[in-house]
């Protein structure tokens, strides 16, 4: 049966943990874990713990034996009656962690023993209270033939067969770890600014070591900008990556002992692009920094996950501006909240931040709570200021160190740090939905008024919707080009407000919600001649690409719903092109046509009904198109972006790359892929070599390519993750489902392992005139693998249901054809709960 949580039903849990020991005797099939757990009452109640799956052998109370058949429905209660006040709880159980599939708790990954127990994962592998507001300090003993074993904290004693480690720091069971395997480790040291000595390892499989150094290299950046930025230094004596084949998520900041999917961790420039690079770098400051934001100060319950989440996404944000380009990372962001997050927003799936309950708590780790929640905090230290944010941060790890906080602890930390009232902001946190800002100006004698006006629509469960506070960051542009008006940070708390600008001499043009200012998308009559103007004037990296971009989503829009469009950006793109090499990587984000989804999800906000084949096809002529207007100059850059020397996975290097490529697939509409074809042979980088091989995809000449690929690359699994997901992105429509059927059917379609099923199935589902396509096959193939994996992995089957969210938005036919393939889904016999909480709430929104 399936049972809401409500935030509401909340309560304290009623013991607290002195101490935590386990004891490990490792087995592929019949682990023995026994457990010592310290308690004592803070308050009445009775003593629950939660555990699923296990095989109970024995259960005590200060060594008196208790029935283990006690134990039913996943929980354990012992009556209040029958406990002393401080006492000492028992249990040894068995567990089988090969046949583990679903990933969660303790589990085998090529015969490496690991775990995962965020979110409710320790109780699949012992009794305890799983909840992340019980903290305790933690010491593990494990057992087993395997040459490495680690576990959280500091290591206390290792002899053949055995380690002992202990974990000083309380933590909640989420935040445990385990592995053990034959591993090699690439080891350094850091020294604190306190002058302490760190150890650091990254753990791979042997024969990976040589593609462990850039995540070594990122690990010790992400430490010293923690203390430079934040003042947070690290507290253990050793600091453990382990890189694992096999995981659901990105990673796992575990304290000490962070488990990462080996895809985040390995690269080589033979194997690994630009893009890899980048997220490697940006997930093990994001995993580092949960040491404090996270682990240090954890959620009270899980409906504040965002409290962790959303902060730590926003650190790692800024280290990734500070170490690469700030305005570059921050396009990339918007695209990212724009792609994920507004989507999930407009559809059945839409939440707040800290939602008010949830079935299955491993849906809500959604872009919601990640990349909203970073938003949030953006649009909170633009309103303190930079001095009032450090303030409220060191307030926040002074007061709440070693604690389980919630949303209100965050917020009333800032209001006593700054003196300002937050209620209202903190509408932000609770209510779902994107706002709409919708702009009219008006101009006379020299004074510019601007009047916004806020509304959000319904959202499920929330039909009214309250005005938030909206920081407005803007500028004004003269005609000449020339900036009237700096960045101005306008304060909106009303359902409409008005703001005037005197003494202009002419009238100026609007450069609006400058640095994406906040998390709203925005309604304003601008002429395109405005928008090539702030495209080519602007000084707001953001607004100048947004101003192109809009104005390449207007011709898109227009093209694709029968009229002319798209002449005013091409245009546009001459002057862009003359400057190009100044800006290699902003250059390149402004030649990059608006994605099929998001026209589609314009066209769906403006009242239409997309059709993505007209879609596709309108912006593939555009392409052509601009590709015509400006070859010589697309082809002078092809040239004179290319990278000399050795390959180097720095900014600079990849902004010349991101330029070149995006060169390279405007070019290759016209050639055919000739140079495509040259490039994929001529590359000494994987960055290089990918692009000219989705170029061929596109183009329809990559079968000799992808077979030299595969040949050599057959040995390493990322590499071809990365072979199976180009071919059902980047195929043309009419032939991708075909394509994804024959891929599905290769032996090396490792299916049970999450990599490859998303870089095959998510593949296609990104494929957006592929996956709705109009007699069904998108669907109906997604929908065939996703009831295939349900029973083995529902983590990753739930997640990938939000390909989904959107099917109301298309015509009568390919709805009755969504409908069809998610009903096979919603009736299918022991469907997880994970995936019937998500096609239950997608299916609700075509009601």
């Amino acid at each position: 049966m399936t049972v809401t949580q409500y935030l509401a039903d909340w309560r304290p849990y009623p013991f607290q943990i002195a101490e935590t020991r386990l004891e490990f005797d490792l087995a592929p099939r019949a682990t023995r874990v026994r457990s010592q757990i310290d308690f004592r009452r803070k308050h009445a109640g009775d003593l629950v713990l939660d555990g699923a799956g296990l095989k109970t052998l024995a259960l005590a109370i200060d060594g008196r034996p208790l029935d283990p058949q006690r134990a039913e429905a996943g929980r354990l209660v012992i009556p209040a009656a029958e406990l002393p006040d401080a006492f000492t709880f028992s249990a040894e159980v068995e567990i089988d962690p090969e046949a583990n599939t679903a990933l969660e708790g303790l589990y085998l990954s090529g015969g490496m023993f690991c775990t995962q127990c965020e979110a409710e994962g320790f109780r699949h592998i012992t009794w305890y209270p799983d909840r992340p507001d019980v903290m305790a300090p933690f010491r593990v003993t494990v057992r087993s033939d395997k040459p490495v074993l680690l576990s959280n904290g500091n290591p206390v004693s290792s002899a053949p067969g055995q380690a002992v480690w202990h974990d000083p720091w309380p933590k909640p069971a989420y935040l445990f770890a385990l592995v053990a395997g034959d591993l090699v480790a690439i080891s350094d040291s850091f020294t604190t600014m306190a002058g302490r000595a760190v150890a650091l390892n990254v753990w791979v499989r042997p024969g990976d070591q040589d593609r462990a150094g850039y995540a070594m290299e990122s690990l010790i950046r992400s430490m010293k900008w923690d203390e430079e930025a934040y003042g947070r230094e690290y507290d253990l004596d050793v600091f453990n990556i382990v890189a694992v084949d096999d995981f659901n998520m990105g990673a796992m900041e575990n304290k000490g002992l962070n488990i990462f999917n080996s895809k985040l961790v390995l690269a080589s420039a033979e194997t690994a692009t630009d893009g890899d690079y980048e997220r490697i770098e940006g997930v093990i400051g994001h995993e580092y920094f949960h040491n404090w934001t996270g682990n240090r100060i954890t959620c009270r319950d899980w409906f504040q996950l965002c409290l962790k989440e959303g902060l730590t996404v926003f650190r790692d944000q800024q280290f990734t501006s500070d170490m690469r380009s700030a305005a570059v990372k921050r396009i990339h962001d918007v695209q990212t909240l724009r792609a994920r997050q507004f989507r999930e927003d407009a559809g059945p799936l839409a939440h707040p931040p800290r939602p008010d309950n949830y079935q299955e708590i491993n849906n809500f780790y959604t872009a919601t709570v990640y990349e909203k929640g970073a938003e949030v905090i953006g649009m909170l230290k633009r309103l303190v200021g930079d001095d009032g944010y450090r303030r409220a941060l060191d307030l926040y790890f002074d007061r709440h160190d070693g604690q389980a906080c919630t949303i209100e602890d965050w917020i009333k930390v800032f209001e006593d740090a700054t003196g300002r009232d937050l209620t209202q902001f903190k509408r932000w946190y609770t209510d779902a939905g994107t706002p709409r800002l919708t702009l009219a100006e008006n101009w006379r004698d020299g004074r510019l008024t601007l009047t916004f006006r806020q509304e959000t629509a319904p959202t499920p469960g929330q039909p009214e919707k309250p005005p938030r506070v909206i920081p407005i960051a803007l500028g004004l542009i003269g005609p000449n080009g020339d900036e009237v008006l700096p960045t101005t940070v306008l304060e909106m708390t009303e359902a409409e407000q008005s703001f005037r600008f005197d003494g202009l001499g002419a009238r100026p043009v609007v450069s609006l919600l400058r640095g994406f200012s906040a998390p709203v998308t925005v309604a304003r009559e601008i002429a395109a001649d405005e928008q090539a103007l702030l495209l080519a004037h602007d000084t707001d990296a953001y607004a100048r690409w947004q101003a192109g971009h809009d104005l390449a989503l207007d011709g898109l829009i227009a093209r694709a719903t029968g009229a002319e469009g798209g002449a005013a950006f091409s245009r546009a793109i001459g002057g862009l092109l003359d400057d190009a090499e100044t800006g290699p990587a902003f250059a390149a984000l402004c030649l990059a046509l608006p994605g099929e989804e998001e026209i589609a999800t314009t066209i769906a906000a403006r009242g239409g009904i997309p059709d993505p084949d007209a879609i596709h096809a309108r912006r593939e002529a555009l392409a052509r198109d601009i590709a015509r207007a400006h070859e010589p100059a697309l082809a002078r850059l092809y040239e004179v972006m290319q990278t000399p020397g050795p390959y180097r996975p720095d900014a600079e290097g990849a902004a010349r790359r991101s330029l070149r490529l995006a060169c390279l697939g405007l070019l290759s509409r016209l050639d055919d892929g000739t140079r495509a074809e040259a490039l994929f042979g001529a590359a000494s980088n994987m960055t290089e070599r990918q692009g000219a091989l989705e170029c061929l995809i596109a183009a329809g000449r990559d079968e000799a390519a992808l077979a030299g690929f595969a040949r050599e690359f057959s040995g390493n699994r990322l590499v071809m993750d990365k072979w199976f997901m180009v071919q059902a992105l980047r195929a043309a429509p009419e032939r991708a489902v075909a394509r994804a059927r024959e891929l599905a059917g290769r032996p090396d379609f490792d299916w049970m392992n999450p990599n490859r099923f998303r870089a095959l199935i998510g593949g296609l589902t990104a494929n957006h005139a592929a996956f709705h396509a109009a007699d069904g096959s998108g669907y109906a193939f997604t929908v065939d693998w996703l009831m295939r994996l349900d029973p083995v992995n529902p983590q990753t089957t739930a997640r990938m249901c939000s390909a989904f969210e959107t099917w109301t938005r298309y015509d009568a036919g390919r709805q009755a054809r969504a409908r069809a393939a998610l009903g096979r889904l919603a009736a299918m016999k022991g469907l997880s709960r994970n995936s019937a909480e998500m096609v239950t709430r997608i299916l609700a929104g075509g009601v």
